[in-house]
C-alpha cells in the first residue's frame, strides 16, 4: 500500500495526498468528468485491480461529493478534492492513470499537479517502466507539464476529443 504523503497547493495550502477506496472516487469523477452521465458511467470494471488515490485539504471549500459520507480524517476534508485512479501490468511495465479529475474549485492551485507527481511516482515504484493515460485534448498542455507526449490520432468518447499521452519512467 502506498504512503500518505503531505505537500501544499499552490496558495500554500497543506493537502494529503492517501490511498483511498475506488467507491470514494466515483462522486467527484461523475461531477467533474461525465456528470451528465448515470454514476455507473463512471466506474470501472477493473476499479477493484487498480490503486486509488486522493487528495485532501485542509481549508473548507466545499467540494463535490456525497454528503451522506460522514466519516472524519486527519487530512481536514471528509472528501477528496482530487482522485485519480492507477493500473499497472506486471506484465508489460506499463502503469495506466484513469478518471483523474480536481473539483473546480481546486483547479489551477497545484493540487492536481501534486496528486499526478505522486501517481506517477507510485508508479515507478511498482516497477511501471512507463505511465499512459487517454488525455482530453483541451489539457494536453497540462500533461505535456510533465514530460508526457502525444501518441496516434485524436479520438472522440462521446463528443470530447482525447488523445493518448505517455512518457518513461526511470
Amino acid at each position: 500500500m502506498e504512503p500518505c504523503h503531505t505537500a501544499s497547493t499552490s496558495t500554500r495550502q497543506p493537502l494529503t495526498i492517501r490511498p483511498i477506496s475506488a467507491s470514494e472516487t466515483y462522486a467527484l469523477r461523475h461531477a467533474v468528468l461525465w456528470p451528465d452521465r448515470p454514476l455507473s458511467y463512471v466506474q470501472l470494471p477493473d476499479d477493484a485491480a487498480g490503486q486509488h488515490f486522493g487528495a485532501f485539504a485542509f481549508a473548507s471549500i466545499p467540494v463535490h461529493a456525497d454528503k451522506s459520507n460522514n466519516h472524519n480524517n486527519s487530512s481536514g476534508s471528509a472528501e477528496p478534492v482530487s482522485i485519480i485512479s492507477l493500473f499497472v501490468d506486471d506484465v508489460s511495465g506499463e502503469a495506466r492513470f484513469r478518471k483523474f479529475a480536481t473539483a473546480p474549485e481546486w483547479q489551477g492551485k497545484g493540487v492536481g499537479s501534486a496528486l499526478l507527481t505522486y501517481t506517477i511516482d507510485a508508479a515507478a515504484r511498482a516497477g511501471a517502466t512507463s505511465i499512459w493515460c487517454d488525455a482530453r485534448q483541451s489539457a494536453l498542455p497540462f500533461y505535456q507539464r510533465f514530460g508526457m507526449n502525444g501518441e496516434g490520432e485524436v479520438f472522440f468518447k462521446g463528443e470530447i476529443a482525447y488523445l493518448r499521452m505517455s512518457k518513461a519512467l526511470p
